[in-house]
């Protein structure tokens, strides 16, 4: 195995929202492809309970795109008024904001123009259930998303991992007719990606996220 290359996929795995080309199609043989490599992903049980609706028809990536800007619209609005979340000198998510709420305003007046939406589900509602079925359910299915975003990555196509459509979660079920027992669990919005590549992201030091066997303590 060639620890290089797989190390550069997971590193540069991005979040594409301002590069995603909006004008050339994506085959839909692509997306299976991908798809095919996503179900490969491990699952609670062995249950293989998900399923990935892939939205092409223009008419209902408007509708969603709309749900989707319609929320955006509300969290920009709630995040305005707490202002700034990082503050502290070091931190790399310091003085992102701007950007960032820059790129999501950009996705949200262009969403309707991406190709694809892939909205992966999983069987189950969970919304009243303790965390132990919860993360059962949600670690069922969000693997093979994740999957399906590196399969894509290594293909040229860039994604976001975005869930603000859930705000309108039962409009959205009700136009792509999803059966009551789904749970919408995401949206990514999948194109080609432009440029040539994509850098390792600024985080957090390891040390600052990570403990030993117990909250807080170093290695």
């Amino acid at each position: 195995m060639d620890l290089a290359t797989v190390d550069k996929l997971l590193c540069t795995t991005r979040s594409v929202r301002k590069r995603l080309d909006l004008d050339r199609p994506v085959d839909p043989a692509l997306i299976e492809e991908c798809l095919e490599i996503a179900l490969q992903a491990p699952t609670g049980s062995n249950s293989q309970g998900w399923h990935f609706v892939v939205v092409t028809d223009e008419d209902k990536r408007a509708e969603i795109a709309g749900y989707y800007k319609s929320a955006l619209e509300g969290y920009m609005a709630m995040q305005e008024s707490a202002g700034p979340r990082w503050t502290e000198t070091g931190d790399p998510r310091a003085g992102q904001e701007d950007r960032i709420r820059e790129s999501a305003i950009y996705l949200a007046d262009n969403l309707h123009r991406v190709p694809v939406h892939l909205i992966p589900c999983v069987e189950g509602r969970v919304e009243e259930a303790g965390a132990m079925a919860q993360a059962s359910v949600y670690g069922s299915i969000l693997p093979a998303a994740w999957s399906f975003m590196l399969a894509a990555r290594a293909r040229g196509l860039g994604s976001a991992w975005t869930t603000l459509h859930l705000a309108h979660e039962k409009q959205v079920a009700k136009l792509l007719e999803l059966p009551d027992h789904l749970t919408q669990t995401a949206l990514l919005p999948v194109a080609y990606f432009t440029g040539e590549d994509f850098r390792p992201a600024k985080r957090l030091p390891l040390a600052r996220v990570s403990s030993w066997n117990r909250f807080g303590a170093a290695r």
